[in-house]
């Protein structure tokens, strides 16, 4: 059976439908769904990239990411991240085939109505392909999924939208919650406060060794050199903590960059500190960034039914 039952492109400034694929499903529930969608493709403005409008049988999903937004009405079974790669598929077969130019010079409705050959043929791939076969998209749009939640509309207030240009109430949407990190464990705890004590240290002597050396940093580039080993290091430490709290899709890179940082920093400090503190302070870098890349998102693959 067929999960994605209905697809379309459409220019976000106004709503134009410029292609769509060819349905034969002539139920009820189909048509209103397909009503709704057009009130739909006539206000994308007005809303994020992504977003989803559920109903109890049937869900619009629409990407209005540019100068065009793919639409696509799926069973409201289909996992929404699986409807969501098939929209961006979508997107980047129509942006290969048709320049900005071209889009917005159109005039009439399914001007490039010939691209109905290229949905039917990526709604199939996406009908009858298992969530393995798409593993390396899948995983892409889920954690932009759990960055950006997509917008979640009722299919049912859909017959509101028109009205909100003409003084009436505005519909009420929700944005779907932020996915949430696993719970901190106790290693991780620690880490927190031996990182907080850390960066408590770097700022104390810091401080410490810039009011008793004030006459001589404009002379001394040492000093000023020792200063900012000590500084750093404070910054990163409180950096780290930020990372172990809130997610990041560059943490890897953020980790190696503060790691190397605080690693340096301490060397180079090697006249003021002895070797027991110096091995103290890397260690708790890298116990920190070990907590950092080693706690992960919550899964909600369950959640979207992959």
């Amino acid at each position: 059976m067929s999960m994605i039952l209905f697809a379309c492109v459409v220019r976000v400034r106004d709503g134009l439908p410029l292609s769509a694929s060819t349905d034969f499903h002539h139920n009820q529930d189909f048509l209103e769904c397909r009503k709704r969608l057009k009130m739909l493709s006539l206000i994308l403005t007005q809303f994020p990239g992504r977003g989803t409008a559920e109903g109890h049988d049937l869900s619009i999903h629409f990407d209005s990411s540019g100068v065009i937004a793919c639409m696509g009405i799926c069973s409201r079974s289909y996992p929404v991240a699986m409807a969501f790669c098939f929209l961006e598929a979508l997107r980047w077969e129509f942006t290969a085939s048709y320049d900005n130019t071209s889009i917005g010079l159109a005039s009439r409705p399914y001007a490039f109505l010939k691209f109905d050959s290229v949905i039917q043929k990526v709604k199939w791939h996406f009908n009858y392909a298992s969530a393995s076969q798409l593993k390396n998209h899948l995983e892409k749009i889920q954690e932009e999924l759990m960055l950006q939640p997509p917008l979640i509309l009722r299919l049912e207030d859909t017959e509101m939208m028109n009205g909100l240009s003409n003084n009436h109430l505005p519909m009420q949407v929700e944005y779907a919650p932020n996915y949430r990190m696993k719970p901190v464990t106790a290693l991780g705890i620690l880490s927190l406060i031996l990182n907080i004590m850390c960066a408590a240290l770097n700022l104390i002597r810091g401080i410490h060794l810039a009011e008793h050396s004030f006459q001589l940093i404009q002379d001394d580039p040492e000093t000023i050199g020792n200063i900012m080993a000590f500084l750093i290091p404070f910054v990163a430490c409180i950096f780290q903590c930020y990372l172990y709290l809130v997610y990041s899709s560059t943490r890897l890179l953020k980790v190696t960059i503060i790691l190397v940082f605080i690693c340096l920093c301490n060397i180079y400090l090697h006249g003021l500190r002895n070797l027991w503190q110096i091995l103290f302070h890397i260690g708790v870098a890298f116990l920190s960034s070990h907590q950092i890349l080693t706690r992960q998102l919550r899964d909600k693959a369950q959640e979207d039914g992959v």
